[in-house]
């Protein structure tokens, strides 16, 4: 807590919800590889799913206060968070100082015995505020009871599989947790750094220097009553001199003031920090260890940040109290937020992704690979600009099913051009772009030549069509049901009548206006159009579309996961009959309306189901 700022407080109106580092490192401190946290005694978070939790502790000192101590809410907050760990995959807890109101040794012993439950079950860090220790010191102020609990030497976190190390003051501290697929950092500094402290900070940091860095301390920011943050003097000199020069820190954590608050600031290298205050001794209970819940979502490129007190949260609705009810959980929006974070650009700095080379072709094909087509030197005689009519896309697979250009009715040359777009995951760094469309009609395809295998193929021991596909950005103009892939002909000359019309083909793969993928299929075994419908897909982003069939039915897959519209009724086979497969468009009636509107890239059709794990993206 601070006396200054006084003018800037104010008591949140309660929400009625309920929730959703000139030294070097000292002799005595280790730099510990971060073991996986499911290794961790009583674990339970998962170092490997692109989502997790960090939990933020802020200033709890008023359930530490001599004979007025209530340590009670804070146990409750632990419980709940070693039980929600498996569930939520909470990974670490950051504590932000002032855990006492006085720092004496009762209210230290008392604080230091609570924090026991955590200990071998939850990794955790801890740093001083100013009520912890002599508020008029730094780091180099020497021993005190906070430093006998929760300094370096405390074995409760050298036994800790996630602790880095501290400086030789025992002030200051880092861990180092895994989650995500990858390693972070959590910098953990003293209510007032040293000269010799931000020196110990930063040889930490040329240490880890791939490593994204959540710096946590007593003091950084305030707040004005709306939520807007600003840096302290104190602050100031700490961003100044150590955050706006490391890129790595990405995100940072203070209590001290309230009410809390948030801003975002431009370090050195023009890239985002974002700058929070977490603080809420000032509400009912003392805060009644209310805790702020960091969720990372790296599929989303998100965190989603939530605030509550589990102590309120477990006691019966009909029990609580007036007071305990409004404060279960802030959703005001300095408590409950969502930050968008391009994770991978925003550490690409320091630790920039190297995507994956193109792969050749003999990789991607096997004994039961019928078809690859792909837009590379490889596949095209040439790479740049236009492609003109009769260019032919070679098989790869040496199996005979070239194809070759075709424009639709009077395209000019821009309907189909070579580009260096593709998926992260494609094995050919190369696509084909497609400008078709209605009114009038226009377009391009690629047409199997007239003895292509593929056109007969029918495919009855089971079939994996994939193709990497992406849609413009803005969609502009009509493509309602334009075709991604299909065979021509009519499905009544096939002998089918269970259709929506004779006229259209035994096999498509299109899109509806709404951008929902649908997959039409004539099975061989019997007179039926089992038709899988996706969710509406995004654009300007790649996708990996895969249609599987085990000779019983049929199950096709975004990104590699199953859409939910797949029909449960039984489907063998394709029924072909000697007419071309084509790309980038759909008949009707034995006509090309419109063509595909996008980009296309590596396409490959397998004469057998194919595992998620097979497939060309290697998901």
């Amino acid at each position: 807590m601070t006396e200054g700022h006084i003018g800037r407080r104010t008591l949140l109106q309660a929400a009625v919800a309920v929730p959703a580092a000139g030294a070097v490192l000292a002799a005595t401190a280790t730099t510990a590889e971060a073991t996986p946290e499911s290794r961790i005694p009583g674990g339970g978070s998962d170092a490997g799913i692109p989502r997790f939790a960090l939990a933020v502790l802020p200033d709890t000192q008023y359930l530490f206060d001599e004979d007025s101590s209530r340590p009670e809410p804070l146990r409750e907050t632990f419980e709940y968070l070693l039980r929600e760990r498996a569930d939520s995959n909470i990974v670490f807890m950051a504590h932000l100082g002032d855990v006492t109101e006085h720092g004496s040794e009762h209210e230290i012993g008392l604080a230091s015995d609570t924090f026991k439950s955590l200990d071998g079950r939850m990794p955790y860090s801890v740093l001083a505020g100013n009520h912890d220790i002599n508020g008029g010191t730094d780091d180099q102020r020497g021993d005190s009871a906070y430093l006998r609990a929760f300094g370096a030497s405390a074995k409760r976190f050298t036994k800790m599989p996630t602790f880095g190390g501290a400086s030789p003051d025992g002030y200051n501290s880092f861990h180092t947790i895994r989650a995500a697929g990858r390693q972070w950092l959590v910098l953990a500094l003293d209510w007032r750094v040293s000269d010799k402290g931000l020196a110990w900070a930063q040889t930490v940091l040329d240490q880890h220097r791939t490593l994204p860095v959540i710096l946590t301390t007593h003091e950084l920011a305030w707040s004005e009553d709306d939520g807007q943050a600003h840096l302290s003097d104190y602050g100031q000199r700490l961003w100044d001199r150590f955050i706006a020069k490391n890129d790595q820190i990405f995100l940072t954590l203070n209590g001290h003031f309230w009410p809390p608050g948030r801003t975002v600031l431009r370090n050195d290298a023009g890239r985002d920090v974002h700058v929070h205050i977490t603080n809420y001794q000032d509400r009912y209970y003392g805060g009644a260890g209310m805790i702020r819940l960091y969720r990372f979502d790296l599929a989303r490129g998100v965190i989603d940040v939530e605030t509550f007190s589990p102590w309120f949260l477990q006691r019966d609705p009909h029990q609580r109290n007036l007071l305990e009810a409004e404060t279960i959980e802030l959703t005001g929006p300095a408590d409950r937020f969502s930050l968008d974070v391009d994770f991978a650009a925003r550490f690409a700095g320091f630790a920039p992704v190297t995507p994956p080379g193109p792969r050749p072709p003999a990789a991607v094909i096997g004994r039961d690979t019928a078809a690859y087509w792909r837009f590379d030197v490889n596949g095209l005689p040439g790479a740049g600009g236009a492609l003109p009519d009769g260019t032919v896309v070679k098989d790869l697979t040496g199996k005979g099913n070239d194809l070759v250009v075709k424009r639709l009715h009077d395209s000019a040359a821009g309907a189909l051009t070579w580009s260096a777009e593709h998926h992260a995951g494609a094995p050919a760094h190369a696509s084909l772009r497609f400008d078709g469309g209605k009114s009038p009609d226009r377009g391009a395809i690629l047409e199997a030549v007239a003895k292509a295998p593929i056109n007969a193929n029918r495919f009855e021991r089971g079939y994996t069509i994939e193709a990497f596909v992406k849609f413009p950005d803005p969609f502009e103009g009509d493509h309602a049901w334009m075709g991604i892939l299909s065979w021509e002909g009519r499905n009544g000359d096939a002998g089918k009548t269970s259709g929506w019309s004779p006229e259209e083909p035994t096999c498509s793969l299109n899109l509806s206006p709404e951008r929902f993928l649908q997959f039409v299929v004539y099975p061989t075994d019997r007179d039926a159009d089992p038709t899988s419908w996706s969710h509406a897909l995004p654009v300007g982003r790649w996708m990996h579309l895969a249609v599987v069939n085990d000779a019983k039915r049929t199950v096709v897959y975004v990104d590699g996961s199953p859409i939910v519209r797949n029909p449960t009724q039984p489907s063998k086979g394709i029924t072909t009959f000697g007419k071309p497969f084509v790309i980038g468009a759909t008949q009707f009636a034995e006509q090309f309306g419109q063509g595909f509107y996008g980009w296309i890239g590596d396409v490959r059709i397998t004469a057998a189901a194919l595992p998620v794990r097979d497939f060309l993206t290697r998901f």
